[in-house]
């Protein structure tokens, strides 16, 4: 693996990088817009996937929830080896990832397929942000909060590009919709061609493996394992005994040789990451299932919603150094769990006009969070290399995809459980029928029953169903509480040793 060509060249990024690093740099941003694009277009075509494929609002969650988990897999397996596999060939796993996965996709014939699909372009995805964020946190040792919030304004840019392109198709065939994801995927992979990669400031500063391994140590480790497990356990019906010995085998292993818990702030901060991806990312890959009711009473496509709050995110993010200069990390952490969980609250009580103002109050909430987590890890761990950047990203994808997306989905098949129940018990029995998911069994409404009910039948589920979506966003508002209580604690404990100040390691060189 080539280390980084130095100098002022013409069109640097930087004044202190070249123009491969450049280049590089926007290799980067670009597969951070082709991993937003199968999640924005995912999101827009899910209705139509419950429609064909006959989906409970559960069965949509799992869907959605493993375009997000299989993330984990491999940006954790890839962060354990990235410095002996190279960084390169990472991108060509992501890259046939993606065009694997699209044709997959689009030639679904069952919900198997869709899941399968959607599970190859997660691991693609995780190979991208096993890459990108490693690598530009080296590019940048000083001004990591800055260059990480840019790099990931590809993701809300991704999305509002993607989600305009969709929804400009129209009623088209979501097949369509889906083979839009060749457009970035095919970009990147031209521009990633030939570029040299820097040398990962941990390996540079001669930090050893074991020392990387160790800063993370046994706890993160049993935090993660225990997540992966339970949704590979649960998809291939393993039983509970089978999946505890899975996991005593794996941690037993890695303990036996790391021989560390890992570093306490570090583990409370992938404690934390679970809430803030749930936040942000679960609530983004339901947002427009969940307005679709309202914004089809204002004659708007509801991905509209998260277009607009993409775009502001967007923006807001090329606009980090001046933002981050004002404010340190944890700050700005703060600030946007409140401004969240206010915009969150607004979004599930307003109408008309107001989901206007209350998206934006969201978005501005939502900006920071994934960019400025990932800054303060590899800020206050370098020795953990890209193994902890990359694993407190992996802890946030697999939680909201475990657990947070499966949640919103069962939280809206419970309240349209029982208000159906509460309005009408013979015609609850009629249209719902037993379900089975990873928070147990539960009633839902059976879409083959509904299509064929009568027309007021039909506008009774809806009623009810909208009323349960809106409900959903309030229900949510919690994570960004617990956030704030978390960072707040944060901040008093770095006021009490002086204030928050990144750590710094010295190369190899002595740079």
């Amino acid at each position: 693996m080539a280390e980084n060509a130095r100098g002022n060249h013409r069109g640097a990024l930087h004044p202190d990088h070249g123009l491969n690093e450049t280049i590089l740099f926007w290799g980067c941003f670009l597969a951070l817009i082709a991993t937003a694009f199968g999640f924005v277009i995912r999101s827009q075509i899910i209705g139509d996937w419950e429609v064909q494929f006959n989906l409970s609002e559960t069965e949509k969650g799992h869907i959605l929830g493993v375009g997000l988990w299989p993330f984990a897999v491999s940006i954790v397996l890839f962060s354990l080896i990235i410095d002996k596999v190279g960084y390169g060939k990472a991108m060509v796993f992501a890259f046939i990832c993606h065009i694997t996965s699209a044709i997959m996709t689009i030639t679904a014939k069952n919900y198997d397929m869709l899941y399968w699909g959607t599970f190859i372009v997660a691991l693609g995805n995780g190979t991208v942000e096993a890459v990108i964020n490693p690598v530009v946190a080296t590019m940048f040792p000083r001004e990591k909060t800055k260059w990480l919030s840019i790099l990931h304004a590809g993701w809300p840019g991704g999305l509002v590009f993607g989600g305009m392109l969709a929804i400009y198709l129209g009623d088209i065939s979501w097949q369509y919709k889906v083979a839009l994801i060749f457009l970035p995927t095919i970009g990147y992979g031209l521009v990633m061609l030939g570029r040299h990669f820097p040398v990962q400031e941990r390996v540079a500063a001669g930090v050893s493996y074991l020392d990387m391994l160790k800063e993370a140590g046994v706890i993160s480790a049993l935090v993660i394992v225990a997540l992966m497990v339970r949704e590979v356990g649960t998809f291939f019906s393993v039983p509970n005994w089978g999946q505890i010995a899975a996991i005593v085998v794996i941690i037993g292993a890695y303990g036996a040789y790391v021989r560390s818990p890992g570093r306490p702030m570090f583990i409370f901060l992938i404690l934390v990451m679970i809430p803030l991806a749930t936040t942000e990312l679960g609530t983004d890959t339901w947002i427009t299932d969940l307005m679709t009711p309202v914004m089809t009473e204002m004659s708007l496509h509801p991905g509209w919603v998260l277009v607009y709050t993409s775009f502001i995110m967007m923006v807001l993010r090329f606009c980090a150094g001046s933002i981050v200069h004002r404010i340190s990390p944890l700050g700005l952490l703060a600030v946007s769990a409140t401004i969240a969980a206010v915009g969150l609250v607004f979004l599930s009580k307003a109408a008309g006009i107001g989901i206007l103002a209350a998206a934006t109050i969201y978005a501005f909430g939502k900006t920071f969070f994934w960019p400025t987590m990932l800054a303060v890890v590899s800020e206050q761990f370098p020795k953990g290399g890209a193994l902890t950047i990359n694993l407190i990203a992996g802890v946030g994808m697999l939680g909201v995809g475990i657990v947070g997306s499966v949640f919103l989905g069962y939280i809206q098949d419970s309240a349209i459980d029982k208000k159906l129940m509460a309005h009408d018990a013979a015609l609850h029995a009629k249209l719902t029928s037993d379900r089975t998911g990873i928070f147990g069994d539960y009633r839902a409404v059976d879409q083959e029953k509904l299509a064929q009910s009568t027309e007021d039948e039909k506008g009774v589920v809806k009623t009810i169903a909208g009323e349960a979506k809106k409900g959903a966003l309030a229900t949510v508002a919690v994570f960004p509480v617990i956030m704030l209580v978390c960072y707040l604690i944060l901040i008093a404990y770095f006021r009490s040793i002086g204030g928050y100040k990144a750590v710094h390691l010295t190369t190899v060189e002595g740079e």
